[in-house]
């Protein structure tokens, strides 16, 4: 048996037990969870096995593709572009990039591509998997439409769209595409081992992951025109993507980063400690502030869902807590990927916890996994309040 490995400080035994017991009846395959209070890691556990076949365990350098919880690091991203005074998030996107002004978006700010409010959620044209992979067209293509919904009025979320179009701002404003401003900005001055895509001399050490069941609504029972469909639906994602080297060679900063939750901890972990890691600064306070700055409390358009958006990350309180009742109401910003991995960021209690696997669950919220994971967290941290 692949055993349960890492450390985790006695107050979380709890916690190391039901991984091991989810690892030991196959509810786990290999996962890996990770867990900062006040800016201390007291929990950075790895267990089970890399692949399917169960020929090797989950290793400490393992990492996997985690879906849109690489879109809190693309946020942070552009955070930390605004903190440094290279874009403003209440500018207009076409500030940056002039041709987005197209079809009516001339006032789509770029706080509106950061919360899924622009009405961009994603493309009109047909696409398939690889026509996304080739970022620069599928952007342009993006630039070309006309917005879905009037922009700022609701959220409707950004599923593959939200990399391409965060990633042209970047590239815009910065002169570095996603990829390399991640790696230069974020992950290389904190030694965290996460990517957008994943260079090929990493992939052998990339877990693939296991596709989830069926998402829990059926599209082609639904209005062609809907953005439900129009994003969820174009193109249509199977999972298995994910092991295709155009996939993983792209810059698709809302879907295709590569990462273990011990490295999305150590970069997350800056949100809820004052902007700071291990004395290297990242975002002011008032940069901090702006993540809750709510754009949008009601139902998404594209999940279906109430959800509460500030800028950069779905927060707590408001229709979240009604939609997600086991995360922490307070202070909290928080988001996760397809098949379950999540990041949350309690800025009440400076804790962020981050979870991530390779079989994926069902649902685009959490999974039966992280949740129970999480409801044990937050309950031992009251219990010592």
């Amino acid at each position: 048996m692949a055993q349960v490995q890492g450390h985790c400080d006695p107050r979380f035994a709890k916690l190391k037990a039901l991984f091991e017991k989810k690892i030991a009846n196959d509810e786990e395959l290999g996962a890996c969870m990770a867990l900062n209070i006040g800016g201390q890691t007291v929990v950075d556990m790895w267990g089970g096995w890399f692949d399917e076949a169960k020929t090797k365990p989950w290793e400490t350098d393992t990492i996997t593709n985690v879906w849109s919880s690489t879109k809190t690091i693309a946020t942070f991203a552009c955070l930390l572009a605004h903190e440094r005074g290279q874009l403003h998030v209440d500018d207009p996107v076409a500030k940056y990039w002039p041709e987005f002004a197209a079809n009516g978006k001339e006032k789509v700010l770029v706080r509106h591509l950061m919360s899924h409010t622009s009405g961009v959620s994603g493309w009109e044209q047909k696409m398939t998997a690889e026509d996304i992979s080739d970022v620069p067209r599928a952007t342009a293509l993006l630039a070309e439409q006309a917005p879905w919904w009037e922009p700022g009025t609701a959220s409707g979320y950004h599923s593959a769209s939200m990399g391409h179009l965060l990633g042209e701002v970047i590239r815009r404003a910065t002169g570095k595409p996603m990829k390399q401003f991640v790696a230069d900005e974020i992950a290389g001055p904190v030694g965290a081992d996460l990517q957008i895509g994943a260079k090929e001399e990493d992939w052998p050490r990339v877990s693939p992951i296991i596709p989830p069941p069926p998402l829990p609504f059926d599209l082609s029972k639904m209005d062609p025109n809907s953005p439900v469909v129009k994003t969820f639906g174009n193109p249509p994602m199977d999972a298995r993507v994910a092991l295709e080297p155009h996939f993983r060679r792209a810059d698709m900063s809302a879907i295709n980063g590569h990462t273990n939750a011990r490295a999305l901890n150590r970069v997350l972990a800056a949100i809820p400690n004052g902007g700071s890691v291990d004395g290297i600064k990242f975002l002011s306070p008032e940069t901090i502030e702006l993540i809750f700055r709510e754009q949008s409390n009601g139902t998404d358009l594209v999940i279906g869902m109430p959800i509460r958006f500030g800028i950069g990350y779905a927060i707590g309180g408001g229709c979240t807590a009604e939609t997600l009742p086991w995360l922490p109401s307070e202070k909290m910003c928080f988001w996760g990927g397809w098949g379950g991995s999540l990041e949350i960021m309690d800025c009440h209690r400076n804790v962020t916890f981050t979870y991530v696997m390779n079989k994926m669950g069902e649902g685009i919220m959490g999974n039966n996994r992280s949740k129970e994971y999480v409801e044990m967290v937050w309950n031992i941290l009251k219990e010592q309040e």
